[in-house]
């Protein structure tokens, strides 16, 4: 796990980098900065709009003894998104927005819920096995003459 991000830690901030460079020349330098703290702004009320819509849908949810885990999964993806928003560059703040965005966060919460469901039926399989195993054991005594 480490393994890969330290690459992800290297090169995407060179890409960033390069990028805004990039727009730089292209739109100019102030021009570039603010898009950068519009884009942070932006980002800092989406936050805000979104955490409080998710923790009043958490709050119903617990009201009525239900387990919110999309709620849960989209409260750890808004703290994401607005993170990725806070760090300057175009590449996190796309992913940044559609982290935020209600029409788009599903399709990030529904692949982590797969990949969880996939990775704990994995462990319930090895689980199952190993009972498995402990229930052929077979004691035999020794009988001594």
């Amino acid at each position: 796990m480490l393994a890969k991000l330290v690459p992800l830690f290297i090169i995407v901030p060179l890409v960033e980098l390069a990028l805004l460079i990039q727009i730089g020349k292209w739109l100019g330098v102030w021009e570039t900065i603010g898009l950068c703290i519009v884009t942070g702004i932006l980002g800092a009320f989406l936050v805000q709009v979104e955490g409080l819509r998710i923790w009043a849908k958490l709050q119903a949810e617990l009201i009525q003894q239900k387990m919110p885990a999309n709620q849960l999964i989209d409260g750890v993806l808004i703290l994401i998104g607005g993170l990725l928003l806070l760090t300057p560059g175009i590449i996190t703040d796309f992913i940044g927005f559609t982290l935020l965005l209600p029409f788009t966060r599903p399709l990030y919460r529904n692949y982590l819920k797969k990949k969880f469901e996939r990775r704990m039926r994995g462990v319930g399989y090895v689980y199952h096995q190993s009972q498995r195993k402990q229930a052929e054991v077979k004691v035999v005594e020794k009988i001594e003459d």
